[in-house]
């Protein structure tokens, strides 16, 4: 029997296995690393116009949330590591086990595309990076910069930067820290904790997480779905998952926001009881990251909550519908709107350039309070003491 679901309760249901149910209490370093864990991941990125990326996405779940506690369990502890997802993200070290078949997979892949690059001496180059850091430890890309390399070719295109990553992507090096945002890599048996370096699983358990895992924290899914979130297993690999374990999953119907005809997921077996359970997101007005994983997935986004997003920044500025980097709004289940700001660091301001509302969504004054108090703790967040409306913002 298929169960169905509003899209009501599809939109609680994702949000909640999203962690933006979660509770405002203090956020302790435990408390964070158990909400990496449920998330799954928290996407990096190095636009910094209000806020990071990583630090924007746990903010929005939780106010109290502290970067130090981050940093402690990424570079000290050992309890969270940086690598790809769909791109580069911080995951769980219990994880790492799992993305030994992903360094795998990735290492022929890109000597064969990175070969067909680049002249003779790649591979040289890549043997002459690892020796340098196991005999020096952690070193950065612009450590290499003195270093004489041969002219024209592949050598052109930063050779030091492209074996950096290669070693990292294969599994070979870890990301020990960031200085100014930049990576500084070390041996990956120096950075991962050995108990989790150590261990090792079947291809089999591997795609079996992979698709269980993915299911677990999006709720309900297509295959296609399954396979995109954490973008291990390909999409035949998620496919012949679901086909082999029927009897561990019932199907699902989404209702859309646009009331039109139900998709055909997959959820978890029992599923609707567990569903009952979850609670509902607070009411409260919320600012996401334009990389929030609640918005990973477009269309996803779109279906469920009849919000067409994209991301504009390398769209020419006259081309934009909204702007260069305009972030979502959350108000209790729906996503109302969206906002084009900018962190003013030096003049210590937080600047509204403008506003758009969701159509048939009231500025009504009520709304217009609770935004205002959002910017400001998110202006004190991003370390910047007050709110600046500029002039048109509210497109008037």
């Amino acid at each position: 029997m298929t169960l169905t679901l509003s899209n009501t309760d599809a939109r609680r249901i994702f949000l909640a296995t999203q962690g933006l149910s979660r509770p405002r209490g203090a956020l302790t370093k435990a408390g964070l690393l158990d909400l990496v864990h449920d998330i799954g991941f928290v996407q990096v990125d190095s636009i910094a116009t209000v806020e990071r990326a990583h630090h924007h996405i746990l903010f929005a779940r939780n106010p109290s949330y502290r970067r130090e506690h981050l940093t402690a369990l990424l570079e000290s502890d050992g309890d969270l590591f940086e690598h790809w997802t769909h791109d580069a993200a911080i995951i769980p070290s219990a994880f790492y086990p799992y993305w030994k078949h992903r360094f795998a997979r990735s290492r022929a892949r890109l000597v064969e595309r990175w070969r067909s690059w680049h002249e003779n001496g790649f591979e040289g180059y890549i043997e002459h990076v690892l020796e340098r850091v196991t005999r020096e430890g952690r070193l950065m890309a612009r450590d290499f910069e003195a270093e004489k390399r041969p002219p024209g070719g592949w050598w052109n295109w930063h050779p030091e930067k492209t074996a950096l990553e290669y070693h990292w992507r294969t599994g070979t090096f870890a990301i020990a820290g960031r200085e100014g945002f930049q990576k500084v890599y070390d041996l990956a048996t120096r950075v991962i904790p050995a108990h989790r370096f150590a261990g090792e699983v079947s291809e089999q358990t591997f795609i079996d997480w992979a698709c269980t895992s993915a299911l677990e924290r999006l709720g309900f899914a297509t295959s296609g779905e399954i396979a995109a979130f954490w973008d291990l297993v390909t999409p035949e690999e998620a496919k012949r998952w679901v086909e082999a374990n029927r009897d561990r999953l019932e199907p699902v119907a989404i209702t859309p926001a646009d009331d039109g005809k139900p998709r055909a997921s997959h959820a978890l077996a029992g599923s609707a009881e567990r569903f009952d359970a979850l609670p509902s997101p607070p009411a409260r007005l919320r600012v996401l990251s334009p990389f929030d994983p609640l918005l990973r997935d477009r269309n996803r986004a779109e279906r469920l909550f009849g919000f067409t997003y994209r991301i504009e920044v390398f769209v020419p500025a006259e081309k934009r519908v909204w702007g260069y980097y305009v972030f979502p709004i959350l108000e209790g289940d729906r996503l109302i709107g969206r906002i084009d700001m900018k962190a003013d660091r030096k003049a210590g301001t937080l600047d509204v350039r403008r506003l758009w509302l969701e159509p048939g969504v009231r500025p009504s004054a009520g709304r217009l309070t609770a935004l205002d108090a959002e910017l400001a703790r998110l202006g004190r967040f991003a370390g910047v003491e007050r709110t600046v409306y500029l002039e048109g913002w509210r497109g008037e």
